[in-house]
């Protein structure tokens, strides 16, 4: 496994890969990695012949400085997880390699960027089509891999990616939870052990609501899962949109759409968690 920390080093290796006509995925990471990104590696192994991961934490999609501070950086540990799934090269980059210059770049990314986390977060999706795309012209990769746990991101960077007549394919897998059911996240790792137990309510609302679909209105489910998290004493909704998983646009009723997924943003304690369930398919 090969760690590169310049462009220029990275871009050689690629090309020296895609004239021996080598497959190249790529996973984009902010590092703290856990299961849920190893996941997306083993994938990206099976389906390609060069796997690259960058771990590099953006700071032009945190809005909130403090967050970005925080946020987990585990680098050895890192290295060492991506190495034991057979990860080929890792680019790990300063900052002032990707940005040696203020990115000025604005996305219009239509609708889908205006809700939940784009409607919370401003800026935050742009930030994230800085960097992704940056990524992608450095690696140029056949293939990327995104988890599904960021559901709003996908969208949004499949439409980044039609927009921009990019030649690659954008793979989205299924969400890799704890035994508890949590969501598997870098943020889990803030939550105390009382928090880990008490964020567990999310899944679990989640999946007990898609057994109340079948016998409740739409807006009576979303009024059920908000209730029942906020129930909690240490948990607090932001949001639950129930919306179009294409189009992230909200839908009222259970047949307005072929794919409907609800998305969960909550607080538990300072630690802001994200999961989502997909409701049709």
């Amino acid at each position: 496994m090969e760690i590169v920390r310049k462009i220029a080093d990275l871009q050689d290796i690629i090309a020296e890969a895609k004239n021996n006509g080598k497959r190249i995925g790529l996973v984009p990471t902010m590092g703290a990695l856990h299961e849920g990104h190893l996941t997306l590696v083993r994938r990206c192994k099976e389906d390609n012949d060069i796997c690259v991961v960058s771990v590099f934490v953006n700071p032009t999609q945190f809005n909130n400085p403090v967050d970005l501070d925080k946020y987990p950086r585990t680098p050895e540990k890192d290295s060492a997880l991506l190495e034991s799934v057979g990860c080929d090269i890792v680019f790990m980059p300063e900052a002032e390699e990707v940005y040696p210059e203020p990115d000025t770049r604005i996305f219009d990314l239509g609708e889908i960027d205006k809700v939940m986390e784009g409607k919370m977060r401003p800026g935050h999706f742009n930030g994230v089509c800085q960097v992704v795309s940056k990524l992608f012209d450095y690696v140029k990769p056949h293939v990327s891999y995104f988890g599904e746990k960021d559901f709003q991101q996908v969208a949004v960077i499949r439409k980044m990616t039609k927009d921009l007549g990019l030649d690659l394919d954008i793979v989205q897998v299924p969400i890799v939870r704890e035994e508890s059911g949590l969501a598997m996240s870098s943020r889990n790792m803030r939550l105390s052990e009382k928090e880990k137990a008490d964020a567990v309510a999310i899944s679990k609302a989640l999946f007990e609501s898609k057994e109340k679909m079948n016998i409740m209105p739409l807006s009576e489910v979303r009024q059920w899962v908000i209730d029942t998290v906020n129930s909690v004493d240490a948990l607090e909704v932001e949001y639950f949109d129930i919306v179009d998983g294409d189009t992230m646009q909200d839908v009222e009723n259970w047949n307005d759409s072929q794919y409907i997924v609800g998305c969960i943003t909550v607080y538990c304690g300072e630690v802001r968690l994200i999961d989502n369930i997909i409701y049709k398919n």
